[in-house]
C-alpha cells in the first residue's frame, strides 16, 4: 500500500515551490472558490466497497444540505489505482483537497514536500476526540496531518463451516497449529487461504507479522534507525514464511489475483471458496461486497504465536484509514473532515459494518461480533506496528512488498528477501 517511487522524494521537493501557486486539483490560486462564491471540495477516497461507498456519499449529500453554496466532489478510486494517480499528483505538487492517506512515511514525504496542510490548529477540537492510537500513524514531529476515519488491525478472517469440515475445533494459536490447519483444509480439498499476489502489499502482512513475533518490535524500530534489516529476525521471518509457501496453501493463480475484484482474495473468502484471509479490519465489509459474504460462519483469530520467537503475541500490526488535506484547499475541506468524524457519523460508520470507530470511548458503538473482537484485541495489545510499506519509506515499503512477493512466488530465499530491502534502505538513507 505505499506508492513505491523510489524518485517519489525528489519529484515531489521540486513540486513543492510550484505547488503553492496551485489550487488542489484546481490549477489556480482561488482556494477551490469560483467566480460566484461557492466553494468545490475534491475528495479522493478509496471507499468504493458497500457500505463505505454509499456512507460517504451521504456524508457529502449531508454535509453539502448543511452548508449551501460547497459541492464536495468525489472521486473514488480502487487502492492501486489511487496509489497511482496520487504518485503522479504528487509530482506535479498538485493534490486534491482532501483524500485517503495511512499514514507514516508516505504522508511524511508529502509533508516535507509542503504539500499538506498541517491539522494541529485548524482540527484541534477533533483531533482531542479520537484515540492516541488512531492517530499516532498521522502526526509526524508533534503536529497532525491527517485524521483516521477507522483503526484497527490485521488479523485471520477464516470460516467457521470450512473449519469444522476439515476437522479444525479451534482457531490455531501458534504457528505449528497453524500449519497443521493448513494442511488439514489442504487434505479436505478445501483451499486454505486466499491471497492476492499480484497487488503485493496483502503478502507483506505475512512477513511482517512473522518477522515481529520471531524479533520483537523492538527490532523492526532498530531497522528503521539503521536500514538494516538483516537481523536473524527478519531472515528467520523468511524461513517461517518459506514453510507455509511450501504447503501451497494459496488459490491456483494466486500471483495473479488481485483483492477486491469478483475473482480476486476478498471474493473468495466472501463467497466460500477459500478458508480464511490475512486482512485488515475492513475484510468483512469487503469479502460482503466482493463475494457476497458468508454470514455466521465468518469468524476472527489473532495472528498466532512463534515457538522460540522473542516477539509477543500481544503484539499486532495494524492501521486504518485516514484522510489528508491539501495545503492550499479551502477551509471547508477542514470543516467536512471534522464532520464525518463527529459522533453521529462515526456511529453509522461502526454500526454499518464498515469499519472501527477512532473515537474516545467508542467501542460500544461496535455491533459486529467479529469487529468488537479486533477492538478488544486492539485495546488490550502490548505493542503496535504500522503496516511496513507505509512506516517506512515509500521506496523502503515498496521493497518489502516486492521482495516478499518474490518469496512466495519461488524467485527469492529469505536471505535475499533481507539483503534487497537493505540495499534499498540504505541507497534513500
Amino acid at each position: 500500500m505505499s506508492l513505491r517511487r523510489r524518485s517519489l522524494m525528489g519529484l515531489a521537493a521540486s513540486a513543492a515551490a510550484s505547488a503553492l501557486v496551485l489550487s488542489a486539483c484546481g490549477g489556480d490560486d482561488s482556494g477551490g472558490k469560483s467566480a460566484d462564491g461557492k466553494v468545490t471540495v475534491e475528495w479522493w477516497h478509496i471507499g468504493t466497497a458497500e457500505p463505505n461507498k454509499t456512507l460517504y456519499a451521504d456524508w457529502a449529500k449531508a454535509y453539502e444540505a448543511a452548508n449551501p453554496g460547497v459541492k464536495i466532489k468525489i472521486t473514488e478510486m480502487e487502492n492501486e489505482a489511487f496509489k497511482s494517480k496520487m504518485t503522479t499528483q504528487l509530482a506535479a505538487g498538485d493534490l486534491p483537497d482532501i483524500f485517503s492517506t495511512w499514514g507514516g512515511g508516505v504522508l511524511a514525504q508529502q509533508v516535507e514536500a509542503g504539500l499538506v496542510k498541517d491539522l494541529s490548529e485548524p482540527a484541534a477540537d477533533t483531533i482531542n476526540t479520537m484515540t492516541d492510537a488512531a492517530l499516532s500513524a498521522y502526526q509526524i514531529d508533534g503536529k497532525t496531518y491527517g485524521l483516521p476515519i477507522d483503526a484497527g488491525m490485521v488479523g485471520f478472517w477464516y470460516n467457521k463451516a470450512l473449519f469444522a469440515e476439515a476437522g479444525i475445533d479451534t482457531p490455531p494459536a501458534t504457528w505449528t497449529e497453524f500449519l497443521d490447519a493448513v494442511q488439514k483444509l489442504k487434505d479436505a480439498d478445501i483451499t486454505p487461504i486466499a491471497l492476492a499476489g499480484k497487488e503485493k502489499w496483502p503478502g507483506h502482512f505475512y512477513w511482517t507479522y512473522l518477522a515481529m513475533r520471531m524479533g520483537g518490535l523492538q527490532m523492526l524500530q532498530d531497522a528503521a534507525e539503521s536500514n538494516d534489516f538483516t537481523a536473524d529476525g527478519f531472515v528467520q521471518a523468511g524461513e517461517k514464511l518459506q514453510e507455509l509457501a511450501d504447503l501451497e496453501p494459496f488459490q491456483e493463480g494466486f500471483m495473479g489475483a488481485d483483492y477486491s475484484t469478483p475473482d480476486g482474495q476478498a471474493a473468495l473468502v466472501g463467497s466460500g471458496k477459500a478458508a480464511m484471509e490475512l486482512m485488515g479490519q475492513w475484510a468483512p465489509s469487503v469479502e460482503a461486497d466482493a463475494g457476497g459474504g458468508i454470514g455466521d460462519d465468518l469468524g476472527f483469530f489473532p495472528f498466532p504465536s512463534v515457538e522460540g520467537g522473542a516477539g509477543s503475541a500481544t503484539e499486532v500490526l495494524g492501521g486504518g484509514n485516514g484522510f489528508a488535506v491539501a495545503a492550499d484547499a479551502p477551509d471547508e475541506a477542514v470543516d467536512f473532515l471534522a464532520f464525518i468524524s463527529e459522533r453521529e457519523q462515526q456511529a453509522e460508520f461502526a454500526e454499518s459494518g464498515a469499519g472501527l470507530p477512532v473515537l474516545q470511548d467508542s467501542v460500544d458503538l461496535v455491533q459486529d461480533a467479529n469487529l468488537k473482537v479486533v477492538a478488544e484485541t486492539v485495546s488490550t495489545a502490548t505493542g503496535f506496528q504500522l503496516y511496513l510499506d507505509q512506516a517506512y519509506a515509500p521506496a523502503v515499503g515498496g521493497q518489502v512488498n516486492d521482495s516478499v512477493a518474490e518469496l512466495l512466488g519461488g524467485n527469492a530465499s529469505p536471505e535475499q528477501v533481507t539483503e534487497a530491502i537493505t540495499a534499498t534502505a540504505q541507497a534513500e538513507g
